[in-house]
C-alpha cells in the first residue's frame, strides 16, 4: 500500500481559495502555483554503473553536440578523470539518436547493452527494446528484431560475450547477437503461465521484476515459472479514452486467496533440459521471494511459507540435482524480507549479500530483539553474529573481505549514519558518517567498499550527494549542492521544525515532528493538521525535508505534524515493529489517537480545528483515526485507502495480519468499514479509478457504508490514475488544491495568517 455517487457533486462546488494577503506581499511566501510551477526544483544525481570493482564507474551524460543524444562517460573513482566510453555518435539508428535509459556491460566491458523506448509493467518501465553496441567493432545491432517494438524484458549478457538472454511474453530467449539466431528457451508462457518474470502481487510486495538468471559460466539458466491460472482476475474500467468503457484486467490475489503457484526451473544450456528443483512443501502454498548463483554450479534458493514467518535458504547443485537446507529462519509473528527503510530502496532483488570469496552470505534477522546481521556459511550453515550491539541495524550495504557497512542510528531514530564493523563479530564498531551530516544519511557503496555516492538531507538542509572516500569519508567530488534550489528557499519565509517526543496514557513514547507557523506565537492557538501513515512500511516523523506543501501550511498558520506509532520501522527494537502482528487498523491507530489527545494539551494546539490527512497506509489510518477519535479529528482527507482489509493483496496483508480463514475477526476490527458508522467529523475521500494497487473497489465499500448509515461526506475520482494520482496534464496541482482546500474550508487558519 505501500497504501460512485454523482462524482460531480464533489469538489466543483467548493470555492478555490484566493492567495492570502501574505502570498500577496512578494515572494517570500508560497502558493500552489508556485509549488508546481517548477521554481523550486532540486537537482538529481545521475544513476551509475561502477565498473573494475569501483574503481571506475560509467554515467549517461548529454552530447554537446545534440541536446537530444545521450553517451556514456566514464569516470575514474580516485582521480574524477573523464573519457568517454560509448559517444553519442555511435548511438545513432534510422529513427535517431537512441535514448539510454538504462544500460549494462558484458563481463570484459567489451559490450554495452542499451535499453531504450520502454513501457510501463505494473510500477515500472521493464518492458523496451534492446539495443547492443561493440566498443571494438563499432556494430550497434538491435535485438529481438523480428519481435513486436517495446516488449523484451532483462535482457543480460552471457559471460561468453556471444549470446544475450531476455523474456519476451513470459518466457525466456536465447539470442546470439552476431548472428541473429533465436532459440526460445521457455514456450508454456502465456500470461496464466509465467516464466522469467512475475504476477502483479510478487513485484508489488516481494520487489521482483527481473525472473531469471544466467550461471557464472553459462552452463545453466534458472528461471521463475509461475502458474497464476487461479488466481482472480480484478477488472478496472477505462471510461475515458473511448464513448465505450474498455476493462482493464488485472491478475490480482486478494488477501485469503491462494499465492501463484511458483517453482525454479534450471535450464541445462548445453543439453537444452529443464529440471524442476524439488523444494518442500510443494508450489501452492509457498513464495519463492529470492534466488542467485554462488558459482556455475551452485544455485541458492529462498523460499518463505504462506504465512511468511519461516525462512529457508537452500542450496541447489545442477550437476548432481543435490538440495540441502543451509539456513532456517522462524518467527512467532512475520519474517521481512526487504526491511523497508529511509536509508535504503525498499525495492530489490532480494539477493543474500555474498561474502567476496562467495563462502558465506549475510542476512539481518530479528530473533533475538534487535535486527542484526549475521554471516552463514553456505557449506556447514555456521552463523556468526556480526553486530552484537544493543541496537538495530537499518540497512546493509556490501561486505568487503573483513568488514561490512552498514546504517544505523543507535541514539535517534529519526536519523541515519554509516558505520563499520568486522565480519567476525568482534564488538567493533566505528561510525563514520561526520557529525556535521547530522540528519539522514544513505550511501551507494562500490563493490570494493573503496568508494561510495554519498546522500545527505535534514529538516534544514536540502538533499546534497557527493563522491566520498571509505572508510576515511573524504569527500572527492560533490556531485550535487542544490545550491540553487537552497537559495529559493532561503529566500521565503521558512517555519521552524521542532523534534519531540510524546508519551500516551499507555505508557507508548512516540516520536514527534512538528512544523510551527511562521512567526510562532506560543500565545495563539493554531490549527493542525496531522499527516499520517502509520503502517511497516513507512516511517514519517524523520529529519529529513518537510516539503513545500508544508512550508506553504506553516505559512498559513497551521502546525503540520508528523509521529510514528508502534509497527512503523523506527529503529526502536523488534518488539516495537513486531508488535503490530494481526493488530493492523488497532494498535498503530490506537498509538496515534492518544498520541494525538496528548499533544494537543499543549495551549498553542487549537483542538477544535484539527485535520488528519494521509495517503494509501495512510489514507486508511486516516480513516480509522476520524471514526475511532471523531472528538479529537474534525477534518480528515484519506487518498486511496483501503477501506476493508479482506480487498488487498495476499503477500502484504496476510504478513502483517495471518490469515483471514484462520483469524477473521482481526481484519474486520481492524478495517475503517467497520467504524464508518462513527464518522462526526468532515471527510473527503480520494481515488483513482485505474488504482492496480488499492483498488477503486475499496472506496466504493466505503461509499456504500456511509450512504447505509446517512453520513455525509464528499468525494474526489480521478479518473484513469494510478495509485500514485500523477498521470495527466495538471493532475498533481489539482489533486493537493483539493486537499488543501478542504482543509482550509473546514478547519480555517487565523484571521491574521
Amino acid at each position: 500500500m505501500k497504501k460512485y455517487f454523482k462524482l460531480v457533486m464533489c469538489l466543483a462546488l467548493i470555492p478555490l481559495h484566493l492567495l492570502s494577503a501574505q502570498e500577496n506581499e512578494g515572494s517570500q511566501f508560497l502558493s500552489l502555483d508556485r509549488i508546481h510551477s517548477g521554481e523550486f526544483s532540486q537537482s538529481y544525481e545521475r544513476t551509475i554503473q561502477w565498473i573494475e570493482n569501483g574503481n571506475a564507474y560509467v554515467i549517461i551524460e548529454k552530447s554537446e553536440q545534440n541536446a537530444e543524444a545521450d553517451k556514456l562517460v566514464r569516470y575514474d573513482s580516485q582521480t574524477q578523470e573523464q573519457s568517454v566510453f560509448v559517444s553519442a555518435s555511435n548511438l545513432v539508428t534510422d529513427g535517431g539518436p537512441l535514448k539510454i535509459e538504462s544500460f549494462s556491460l558484458s563481463g570484459d566491458g567489451s559490450k554495452v547493452l542499451i535499453f531504450t523506448n520502454s513501457s510501463r509493467v505494473w510500477r515500472s518501465n521493464t518492458k523496451g527494446d534492446y539495443w547492443v553496441f561493440d566498443r571494438d567493432s563499432g556494430e550497434l545491432k538491435q535485438l529481438g528484431g523480428s519481435m513486436e517494438p517495446s516488449s523484451l524484458m532483462f535482457a543480460k549478457f552471457s559471460s561468453n560475450n556471444k549470446n544475450v538472454f531476455y523474456v519476451h511474453k513470459f518466457n525466456v530467449y536465447k539470442e546470439n547477437f552476431q548472428t541473429g539466431e533465436v532459440a526460445q528457451l521457455t514456450s508454456d508462457g502465456d500470461g496464466d503461465i509465467i516464466n522469467g518474470t512475475f504476477d502483479w502481487v510478487y513485484e508489488e510486495e516481494f520487489g521482483k521484476r527481473d525472473g531469471f538468471s544466467v550461471s557464472n559460466e553459462d552452463s545453466y539458466l534458472a528461471f521463475w515459472h509461475l502458474d497464476a491460472s487461479d488466481t482472480g482476475v480484478f477488472y478496472m474500467i477505462n471510461n475515458t479514452d473511448s464513448i465505450y468503457s474498455r476493462p482493464i484486467p488485472v491478475q490480482y490475489p486478494k488477501v485469503g486467496q491462494e499465492p501463484s503457484a511458483a517453482k525454479i526451473g534450471v535450464i541445462d544450456l548445453k543439453k537444452g533440459a529443464t529440471v524442476w528443483v524439488p523444494l518442500e512443501g510443494g508450489e501452492q502454498e509457498n513464495y519463492i521471494p529470492g534466488m542467485q548463483w554462488v558459482s556455475d554450479d551452485l544455485l541458492l534458493i529462498q523460499q518463505m511459507n504462506r504465512h511468511q514467518n519461516t525462512l529457508i535458504v537452500w542450496a541447489y547443485i545442477p550437476s548432481t540435482k543435490a538440495l540441502r537446507k543451509v539456513y532456517t529462519e522462524k518467527e512467532k509473528t512475520y519474517i521481512e524480507l526487504l526491511y523497508p527503510d529511509i536509508s535504503s530502496n525498499s525495492w530489490g532483488s532480494n539477493d543474500l549479500e555474498l561474502t567476496p570469496d562467495k563462502d558465506a552470505f549475510l542476512r539481518m534477522t530479528e530473533n533475538d530483539g534487535w535486527r542484526h546481521i549475521y554471516k552463514v556459511n553456505i557449506n556447514t550453515g555456521e552463523k556468526v553474529l556480526v553486530t552484537p550491539f544493543d541496537y538495530d541495524v537499518a540497512s546493509m550495504r556490501v561486505p568487503t573481505k573483513k568488514e561490512v557497512y552498514y546504517m544505523a542510528s543507535p541514539e535517534n531514530s529519526m536519523q541515519r549514519y554509516l558505520y563499520l564493523t568486522d565480519l567476525k563479530g568482534k564488538g567493533k564498531q566505528k561510525r563514520l558518517t561526520p557529525e556535521s551530516f547530522q540528519g539522514v544519511n544513505n550511501y551507494n557503496v562500490s563493490p570494493n567498499g573503496k568508494y561510495a555516492i554519498h546522500t545527505h538531507q535534514s529538516s534544514k538542509i536540502p538533499r546534497t550527494v557527493r563522491f566520498i572516500s571509505l572508510p576515511d569519508h573524504e569527500t572527492i567530488k560533490t556531485i550535487v549542492d542544490n545550491k540553487a534550489y537552497s537559495e529559493k528557499l532561503a529566500s521565503l519565509m521558512l517555519p521552524a521544525v521542532k523534534f519531540s517526543k510524546v508519551t500516551t496514557e499507555e505508557g507508548i513514547e512516540i516520536d514527534v515532528r512538528m512544523v510551527l507557523p511562521i512567526n510562532f506565537d506560543p500565545g495563539k492557538k493554531y490549527p493542525v493538521i496531522f499527516n499520517v501513515y502509520g503502517e511497516p512500511w513507512g516511517q514519517v516523523a524523520t529529519d529529513t525535508q518537510i516539503g513545500l506543501w508544508n512550508i506553504m501550511m506553516a505559512q498559513k498558520g497551521y502546525v503540520v505534524v508528523n509521529m510514528d506509532n508502534r509497527g512503523t520501522p523506527c529503529l526502536k527494537g523488534s518488539q516495537w515493529r513486531k508488535s503490530i502482528y494481526r493488530q493492523v487498523g488497532r494498535i498503530n491507530v490506537r498509538d496515534q489517537g492518544l498520541a494525538a489527545k496528548e499533544l494537543l494539551k499543549l495551549d498553542y494546539l487549537d483542538n477544535e480545528r484539527t485535520s488528519v490527512w494521509g495517503w494509501s497506509g495512510g489514507g486508511t489510518m486516516t480513516l480509522n483515526l476520524l471514526f475511532k477519535f471523531p472528538e479529537i479529528y474534525k477534518t480528515g482527507v484519506a487518498v486511496a485507502a483501503v477501506s476493508n482489509q479482506l480487498v488487498y493483496d495476499n503477500i502484504y496483508q496476510e504478513r502483517y495480519m495471518g490469515l483471514p480463514q484462520e483469524n477473521m475477526q482481526d481484519f474486520i476490527d481492524g478495517s475503517p468499514v467497520t467504524y464508518a458508522k462513527n464518522l462526526q467529523g468532515n471527510l473527503l475521500l480520494i481515488h483513482g479509478t485505474a488504482d492496480d494497487n488499492v483498488h477503486y473497489q475499496s472506496a466504493e465499500i466505503l461509499i456504500n457504508e456511509l450512504i447505509r448509515q446517512n453520513k455525509q461526506f464528499q468525494m474526489m475520482a480521478y479518473p484513469n490514475r494510478s495509485h500514485g494520482i500523477y498521470e495527466g496534464e495538471n493532475t498533481r496541482k489539482h489533486l493537493f488544491t483539493t486537499i488543501t482546500n478542504y482543509i482550509m474550508d473546514h478547519n480555517p487558519p487565523n484571521a491574521s495568517n
